[in-house]
């Protein structure tokens, strides 16, 4: 089966959508956690975070700015400057999906799909109490990508909380032990298995 440009724009806007949010692969899941000035929290799924740096330690993500529908955690992290990043485990993809529907701003996510919020001194933003993997962040730029409408948010690193038994000395993260999943399309998830690891790639090092 192919697809060329008139096919894919001749789609119905769901089954567009769907493919080509599934044709990039299994992306992580994650829970973006915000409060906004009123102190009302939010969480958000998202599939389209991204590692831009380790040094400094920058992550992205992409959403809509504002325009013809209200975004909660586009506008709370623009007068808060903090979020929270996190990873959704295997037995709270449920919830976690259903954070996506358009609850009212006055309503918390976190209450209304059964997340406990927990914070870090320093950090405005709640992080989810029930996940394995938390990244807290401090907002750094936003980058409008017009093609799209779409907004980069850059966030440098500024806490990490994770399990002890999932981090190994040289840095390496087994996810697999996390439980933590990935997403594909708009409402497909999937469990994370560790295959195998190799050295750093090096041309005398090629496989015969």
């Amino acid at each position: 089966m192919q697809f060329n440009k008139n096919d894919i724009s001749s789609l119905g806007r769901v089954t567009r959508l769907k493919l080509i949010n599934s044709i990039t692969g299994v992306k992580p899941a994650n829970l973006i956690g915000t409060k906004s000035k009123k102190g009302v929290s939010n969480l958000a799924i998202m599939s389209s975070v991204v590692h831009l740096s380790s040094d400094p330690a920058l992550i992205g993500f992409i959403t809509r700015p504002c325009g013809k529908y209200r975004r909660d955690t586009y506008n709370n992290i623009m007068e808060q400057q903090h979020y929270t990043i996190n990873h959704i485990l295997e037995n709270d993809i449920k919830k976690a999906h259903y954070t996506s529907a358009k609850f009212d701003e006055s309503i918390s996510e976190f209450e209304a799909c059964g997340f406990h919020e927990e914070y870090v001194d320093g950090i405005v933003a709640p992080f989810v109490k029930q996940s394995a993997i938390k990244i807290g962040l401090q907002y750094v730029e936003h980058v409008s990508i017009k093609s799209s409408n779409t907004t980069l948010i850059v966030g440098e690193i500024i806490h990490i909380s994770l399990p002890e038994d999932i981090l190994d000395q040289n840095g390496y993260m087994d996810l697999s032990a996390s439980k933590s999943v990935g997403i594909s399309g708009l409402n497909s998830y999937y469990s994370l298995s560790y295959i195998e690891s190799f050295p750093y790639a090096r041309v005398e090092n090629l496989p015969k």
